[in-house]
C-alpha cells in the first residue's frame, strides 16, 4: 500500500482547515505604464503637440473651419423674422445712433467733409474688430461638448469664429458700397487698398479672439468685462471724430498724440476711410500707417497663436 501525504493548513478551533493564502499582486508602477504605451504607441490624450505638427493638424481642419464659420452665421438669426437681413441692419443702426448723438448733439461732424462716409466706414471697420473679439470669449467656454468629445486643434474654434465675422462684414461691405454711392462717392483706383488694408485688420482681430478665447475659458467673467474694454477703446479709436479736429487747439503732450494715432483700431480705421472716401487725405494717416498696420498685425496674430497654444492641453478641463 502505497500512502501520500499533503499538507494541509492547520485547522482552525473548529471546523475545517483554512485554504491556503497568496499574496496580492503588486500594481504596476506609472514608470512601467509609461513604458507599456510607449511601447505600443500610445499618446497622452489632449497632449499639446509641437507647434509645427499642431500647424500642420489645423491646416488639415480648414474645410471644418471653413464650414463651422458658414453654419455659426447661418444659425446666427435662424429666430429672427428678417434673418441675415440683421447683419446689415445692426451696424446700420448703430451708425444711425452715433450720428444723432454725436454727429448732431454734439455737432463734431463740423469741418468734416462727407461726415457721413467717414462716420459709416469707421462704425462698419470697427464693428468687425469688435465682435471677433467677443465672438473669441465664447470660442472655447461656448463649445465644450465639443472640446470634451473629439480631439481636435482647439484654435479651430477661435479661428473659425473670426472667419465668420469675416464673412459678416462682407454683408456690411455690400451695404457700405451702396451708402457710399449715395453720398457721392464712386470707385476708385484707392478701392482696392481696402483689400489688404482689411487682410491686416484680420490677422490682428483673429490674433485678438485666440487671446480671448484662452483667457475667457480660464476666467468666464471676461465675457462680461469685454464689452466695457471695447467701448472704452472704441471711443479712442476716432470712430466718430477726427484726430485733427481733437488735437486743434488744444494742448495736448505729444505722447497722448502719439498713442492715440498708434492705436491700432484706428490705424485700421483710417487705412479703410483712406480708401473709400476721397475727402481723406493721406496727411490724415499716422507716420507709416502701412508699417504700422503689418507691424501690429503679425504681433497679434503670431502673439496669440503661441499664447493659445501653450494651453492646448487645459481646454475644457475642470
Amino acid at each position: 500500500m502505497t500512502v501520500t501525504t499533503e499538507t494541509l493548513a492547520p485547522a482552525g478551533p473548529s471546523g475545517p482547515p483554512a485554504p491556503p493564502t497568496s499574496a496580492p499582486p503588486v500594481p504596476p508602477s506609472s514608470q512601467e505604464l509609461r513604458d507599456l504605451a510607449r511601447r505600443h504607441g500610445l499618446t497622452v490624450s489632449g497632449a499639446r503637440p509641437p507647434l509645427p505638427t499642431y500647424v500642420r493638424q489645423l491646416w488639415s481642419r480648414r474645410d471644418f473651419i471653413a464650414a463651422f464659420a458658414t453654419a455659426k452665421l447661418t444659425a446666427q438669426y435662424s429666430q429672427a423674422r428678417l434673418g441675415q437681413v440683421w447683419q446689415v441692419m445692426t451696424p446700420l443702426l448703430n451708425a444711425a445712433v452715433y450720428y444723432a448723438v454725436f454727429g448732431v448733439l454734439m455737432d463734431v461732424q463740423r469741418g468734416i467733409p462727407d461726415y457721413v462716409p467717414f462716420l459709416i466706414t469707421g462704425v462698419f471697420t470697427w464693428t468687425f474688430t469688435s465682435q471677433t473679439i467677443m465672438t473669441g470669449t465664447r470660442a472655447v467656454s461656448g463649445n465644450l461638448g465639443l472640446v470634451r468629445a473629439l480631439h481636435f486643434p482647439r484654435a479651430s474654434l477661435p479661428l473659425a469664429l473670426a472667419l465668420q465675422q469675416l464673412q459678416q462684414l462682407a454683408f456690411s461691405l455690400g451695404a457700405l458700397v451702396v451708402i457710399l454711392f449715395c453720398f457721392g462717392e464712386f470707385p476708385r483706383w484707392s478701392w482696392l487698398l481696402a483689400v489688404p488694408a482689411l487682410a491686416l485688420q484680420t490677422l490682428f482681430s483673429a490674433g485678438l479672439a485666440l487671446v480671448t478665447a484662452r483667457l475667457a475659458a480660464r476666467t468666464p467673467d471676461i465675457a462680461q468685462v469685454m464689452p466695457f474694454v471695447l467701448r472704452s477703446w472704441m471711443y479712442a479709436s476716432g470712430i466718430m471724430w477726427s484726430f485733427g479736429h481733437l488735437t486743434h487747439g488744444r494742448d495736448l503732450p505729444h505722447t497722448v498724440i502719439v498713442l492715440l494715432q498708434c492705436n491700432p483700431a484706428a490705424v485700421y480705421v483710417d487705412l479703410m476711410r483712406f480708401a473709400l472716401v476721397e475727402s481723406f487725405h493721406g496727411s490724415q494717416l499716422p507716420p507709416h500707417a502701412w508699417a504700422l498696420a503689418a507691424g501690429w498685425a503679425a504681433l497679434a496674430f503670431v502673439g496669440g497663436f503661441l499664447f493659445f497654444w501653450r494651453a492646448e492641453e487645459a481646454y475644457g478641463r475642470g
